[in-house]
């Protein structure tokens, strides 16, 4: 069940991933899962997991951001998965798809918000 993440997927990114630590609820085939998400872009989030979804499989996600009152919704797809042997937790890259726009304008606020801290 384990898929490593591709080698130089970090380099395929086009923008760095900015550290948080944000509740997530998830559903993945009718079964509903509550995480946390270790790492954030634009583009996409890590999900610390010991049970990640299949790779591809297509994933409803509920974020929790502390500064907003209702949580972010949006779709995303399994775009790798780590059983944690090697560098890093176990888990899953999760790639944001159809995002809305209030999703994108909130999500990218946040990424920006991280990184005028670090």
């Amino acid at each position: 069940m384990s898929s490593k993440q591709p080698r130089g997927s970090e380099e395929r990114r086009s923008t760095s991933r900015e550290p948080i630590k944000i509740p997530i609820d998830y559903s993945a085939v009718d079964v509903f899962f509550s995480e946390f998400a270790s790492n954030i872009n634009e583009g996409g989030m890590f999900i610390e997991t010991d049970n990640p979804a299949e790779l591809d499989d297509v994933v409803q996600l509920q974020m929790r951001f502390p500064e907003l009152e209702s949580p972010v919704q949006v779709g995303g797809r399994v775009a790798w998965t780590s059983d944690g042997k090697e560098d890093g937790p176990p888990g899953m890259g999760i790639e944001f798809l159809d995002l809305t726009a209030e999703a994108r304008d909130t999500i990218n606020q946040v990424v920006q918000k991280l990184r005028t801290k670090s």
